[in-house]
């Protein structure tokens, strides 16, 4: 995959500082569909969006030149450029760190300068290189956010991936943003009117996932940007996460060894809830930018004791509540030795239980209600008809979807979702927001490959 040529965006760059930027690779255009993979342009994937035709794709691809920031760790992002590049378009790739260049070995640019010379930096690239789409992984992080701005002031495409908001089968992508930054109608009306037409998605069979990959892909991805940084090739880089990239390189691998202990506690945590009346509490990453921006909360142990408080105040006695452990939390902070000082502070009891394991799906549905702060596990349990309260920013978080009120009344008089306008709500976001795959599977990763480029060399207005 093409980085670009040197010439004249070398003379552009080069008032910028000589540690700014790295000379590009010549083009490899064409590797993708010369290897004997499936492509878009052999005719392989399924259109959506109306069903463009592959020939029409094609055709469109060529006048595309789309820029790559961050992915997710793993081989998604490289092997989706591929993809592109075999249907005729020309793609780029800028590396901020040795995960980074990891994930992404062939031909690329590094961006090896402060966080203050970037914003005129990708400018000048986006301008020099012409480049018409812009991807990225997350818009919330300090250089994704100066390169959309700036991106958007030129006129480009930009496309944001993240977690999916319907989970386990599907990855969100949107235009201009996600999550509080997303597109989509918040106006019940408008949504009614924007779902006419549209179909549900047919069912299918479940994306393959395993802890193991992603535990693989994070850990090499860490081990590499710290290998990098300590032989300062990306000397000015910081990581967009809070904390120690090492420690969470850790912590991924104590979770994997201890998985069975916790599968085990788990399940004997399900049977003594078996057939009790409980609310539930799916915890978040406080590293995640949806509890950083999009909550009125600074971490998630800042949420947790809001809502604690809440419950042990108006919470029916005969309630528990379940806090249920994030399965990607990969620090060494004790939910558990936390929630059982909480239950003893607030005079709770066994009314209050942690959980490290389960089918948040099965929990979520047989619960009386599902407090988040605005995580995706909410449509679960709005896909059953279970009340939802949502403390912070969310898509799904609409009148006449969610609980209107108070988190104190929750407790007592918690407000089922309207199944039309949440069937509304489903139609529209499939249909603009996610793409069928994953990341926790080889498998998982081809059809998510095959997805996304259809989706984006669709997006071309």
């Amino acid at each position: 995959m093409a980085g670009g040529t040197p010439g004249a965006t070398g003379e552009a760059f080069r008032s910028l500082g000589p540690k700014d930027f790295m000379a590009t690779h010549p083009s490899t255009n064409g590797n993708a569909a010369a290897s004997g993979r499936a492509s878009i342009a052999d005719g392989i994937a399924v259109p959506i969006r109306g069903e463009p035709s592959t020939g029409n794709i094609a055709a469109d691809a060529r006048l595309r030149t789309f820029l790559f920031l961050q992915g997710p760790p793993g081989p998604f992002f490289r092997h989706l450029g591929a993809e592109l590049e075999s249907a005729g378009a020309r793609v780029l790739r800028i590396n901020f760190n040795g995960g980074d260049a990891y994930d992404w070995p062939g031909p690329a640019d590094h961006y090896r300068g402060r966080r203050s010379r970037w914003t005129l930096w990708i400018d000048a690239y986006l301008r020099d290189h012409a480049v018409t789409d812009l991807v990225l992984f997350g818009d919330c992080r300090p250089l994704h956010m100066a390169a959309h701005r700036m991106a958007r002031l030129r006129g480009i495409r930009v496309h944001v991936f993240e977690e999916g908001y319907i989970r386990p089968n599907w990855l969100t992508l949107e235009r201009d943003g996600v999550n509080g930054h997303s597109s989509l109608p918040r106006d019940p009306d408008a949504l009614r009117a924007a779902a006419c037409g549209l179909p549900l998605p047919p069912r299918q069979t479940p994306i393959v996932a395993s802890l193991r990959r992603r535990v693989r892909d994070t850990w090499r991805y860490f081990s590499r940007s710290v290998w990098a940084a300590v032989r300062l090739r990306y000397p000015f880089y910081k990581s967009h996460r809070p904390g120690s990239i090492i420690v969470e390189g850790f912590g991924w691998t104590f979770k994997y060894f201890t998985r069975r202990l916790s599968a085990r506690t788990a399940a004997a945590t399900l049977a003594r809830i078996e057939g009790e009346r409980f609310f539930l509490f799916p915890l978040q990453l406080s590293s995640d930018y949806q509890i950083r921006i999009h909550s009125p909360f600074t971490s998630m142990q800042q949420a947790a004791d809001y809502v604690l408080s809440s419950f042990a105040a108006h919470a029916p006695a005969d309630a528990r509540l379940v806090v249920k452990a994030h399965p990607l939390d990969s620090r060494f902070f004790g939910w558990g030795p936390y929630v059982a000082s909480r239950a003893r502070k607030l005079g709770l009891g066994d009314r209050l239980i942690h959980l490290n394991g389960g089918d948040l799906q099965q929990l979520a549905e047989a619960s009386l209600g599902v407090v988040v702060v605005n995580s995706t596990s909410a449509t679960f349990a709005l896909a059953r008809g279970v009340p939802v309260m949502a403390l912070g920013k969310a898509v799904y978080a609409l009148p006449g979807i969610t609980h209107e009120g108070r988190l104190d009344d929750f407790w007592n008089a918690p407000r089922p979702p309207d199944p039309a306008l949440y069937d509304a709500f489903q139609r529209v976001l499939h249909a603009r927001c996610l793409v069928r795959g994953g990341l926790a599977s080889e498998s998982a990763t081809r059809i998510l490959v095959r997805n996304s480029a259809i989706r984006l060399l669709s997006e071309c207005d």
